[in-house]
């Protein structure tokens, strides 16, 4: 039954359904074949391939084509010595494409991880539209002919699509056939997402396999009345430049999307506030400043995590973050590093994030605050 709250919110009964068989999935084997071995195709190289020790590249695997994997091109490094944590990444406005996230996505690979991104790989540009695969674009010159009906739209991506792309890795690290059999390390998961991406993210953290989460321009709505992302009324952000998911980076709370404005999308998860109490792994917040949509319910996001070690980071980019930057910008610097320090032990990169003041706090223009971190 769908309730006042989540009416007053836009969701719809048919979002509620989305949000239900995701969770539903938690922590078990979804329906597919995501334990059988795939072909891998369309191989791209993103920029140079990063700046990591493991050059990095997209691909498409036949097992999972819902999705794009990005990972060091040279698996032979990987094995019983040392293995690649798995990521589960969504998109801004919770869109079915991940070109927008390829610079980010590509460098954090070079650093020795598997992600598997919503989304059939593509090059950059191109706009996967929700629930489906497809991307926008202007209209043809001239009328085309009919064409022969179209197949049903892709279900909506959402928090079950990131669980499906831990399943598939989980799945493929045990098949002896699979190339990426023993190179995952099933034990250090991830999931991260932008904006309606992070609120996709943030559904799945209570999966028990999930060790840390990312939450990237983005928060749980503060009232159940506004729109996600939404300023207090007496005080309307100011514009920014428009950001990967093609949200404004400072509009309004009621003109931008993806868990950062405009209401309910569709896979956009219908949380409250209270779901924040299951998380049980360490959380980092990279929001855009004021100017960022998603500031206000990210940083009380922050304020009510009590129990969990939980950092929060801004710098004034926006919404937008640097995703589209070389190398991805300092977002992904920042990722990397929180990622090095939770998965790999690396000090040097935990330094960013600890002491009074932590390193982080030490870079130009940046503002952080962090709880049960030394």
């Amino acid at each position: 039954m769908v309730s006042a709250r989540m009416v007053a919110l836009g969701i719809s009964a048919g979002v509620l359904g989305i949000f239900v068989a995701g969770t539903a999935a938690l922590g078990g084997a979804q329906a597919g074949s995501s334990s059988a071995v795939g072909t891998e195709s369309g191989e791209r190289t993103i920029e140079d391939g990063g700046t990591g020790p493991y050059k990095a590249i997209a691909v498409s695997n036949s097992s999972i084509s819902t999705h794009t994997i990005y990972r060091p091109k040279d698996l032979s490094a990987f094995g019983d010595r040392e293995k690649l944590p798995m990521l589960a990444w969504g998109n801004g406005g919770c869109a079915n494409s991940n070109s927008g996230h390829q610079n980010y996505l590509s460098e954090i690979a070079s650093h020795g991880y598997l992600i598997v991104a919503i989304g059939p790989n593509q090059p950059a540009g191109a706009r996967g539209a929700r629930g489906g695969p497809g991307a926008g674009g202007a209209a043809p010159a001239a009328p085309a002919p009919a064409p022969a009906a179209a197949p049903p739209a892709a279900p909506a991506p959402s928090g079950g699509t990131l669980l499906e792309a831990i399943n598939w890795a989980t799945a493929q690290n045990a098949n002896a056939q699979s190339p990426y059999y023993r190179k995952i390390d099933t034990s250090k998961v991830a999931v991260f997402g932008h904006s309606c991406g992070g609120l996709q993210a943030l559904e799945v953290s209570p999966d028990p396999r999930v060790k840390t989460t990312l939450v990237v321009d983005s928060g749980i709505l503060n009232s159940p009345g506004a729109a996600p992302g939404a300023a207090p009324a007496a005080a309307a952000a100011p514009r920014g430049p428009a950001g990967p998911d093609g949200a404004a980076a400072g509009a309004p709370g009621g003109a931008a999307r993806g868990g950062a404005g405009g209401g309910a999308l569709p896979g956009m998860p219908p949380l409250t506030k209270e779901h924040l109490a299951k998380l049980h792994s360490p959380v980092f917040y990279l929001l855009g400043g004021e100017t960022d949509i998603a500031y206000v319910n990210g940083m009380d996001d922050f304020k009510r995590i009590e129990k969990l070690p939980v950092f929060v980071a801004n710098k004034g980019v926006g919404h937008g973050g640097t995703f589209t930057q070389p190398h991805g910008g300092d977002w992904a610097m920042a990722s990397t590093a929180w990622l090095d320090w939770q998965f790999k032990g690396n000090a040097e990169a935990g330094k960013l994030f600890t002491g009074n003041p932590p390193g982080l706090a030490r870079k130009d223009g940046w503002t952080v605050d962090k709880k049960n971190i030394p």
